[in-house]
């Protein structure tokens, strides 16, 4: 079989700007995720059972049900519900919903590195529980868990695929609209695995770059 590289290059502006999309949508995803596992990780040691239960409820649901299902309940049951949710909404929202589940054992896992004399110290010259967390917690989680919370950002992307069943004109829905038009899977979807990697790539280089800054940074503080 021969390739056809023409077909490709023809249709890489169309396809590069599903690419923006893709990162658009998961990065929107990873940022409201964010305070959302922050909250479900402090609500995860709360001294409050309830809020413990909740929170552990909550982590177990929306890890253990598959983004594709979260897509479908956001974007069909609950405009059913009276709640409109256009495709982009529908989109961002079902996957804040899981990186927020996920990001909140990330940062568990952080806090559990911080010794708890810090914390101590922080209440006996007078922080408040909250400038606290902001203060010290928060700052030092982030340093600890960036590898991990870059792995997550990575994944997000990856499963971002997964939007375009909802119509988003992401990277994915763009390439299957480009085939049904060419009928040239093969270039076409190469072309996006390699726009993916090279995405991927991008976004690991940059983490690493972060945490190496943060690294030089503590040791210099």
């Amino acid at each position: 079989m021969q390739l056809d590289t023409t077909v490709v290059i023809h249709h890489l502006n169309v396809m590069i700007g599903g690419a923006g999309m893709t990162v658009f949508v998961s990065l929107s995803a990873i940022a409201l995720g964010l305070p959302l596992g922050f909250l479900v990780c402090f609500s995860s040691i709360s001294k409050n059972t309830a809020i413990r239960s909740m929170a552990g409820i909550y982590v177990s649901f929306f890890r253990g049900t598959p983004i594709l299902v979260l897509l479908l309940i956001v974007f069909y049951v609950l405009p059913a519900m009276g709640i409109e949710a256009p495709p982009l909404v529908a989109a961002i929202a079902a996957l804040s919903l899981n990186t927020s589940a996920f990001q909140s054992e990330i940062y568990r896992g952080g806090l559990n590195t911080i010794h708890a004399g810090q914390t101590e110290a922080a209440r006996a010259i007078g922080f408040t529980v909250w400038q606290t967390r902001r203060r010290i917690l928060i700052p030092q989680v982030m340093r600890l868990v960036l590898p991990a919370l870059v792995n997550e950002i990575i994944v997000i992307l990856k499963n971002s695929a997964l939007v375009s069943v909802i119509a988003v004109t992401d990277l994915m829905r763009v390439s299957q609209q480009i085939v049904s038009k060419t009928y040239r899977p093969t270039e076409i979807y190469i072309a996006t695995a390699f726009l993916y990697l090279i995405m991927n790539l991008v976004l690991s280089g940059l983490g690493t770059a972060v945490h190496k800054r943060l690294g030089r940074y503590a040791e210099a503080a």
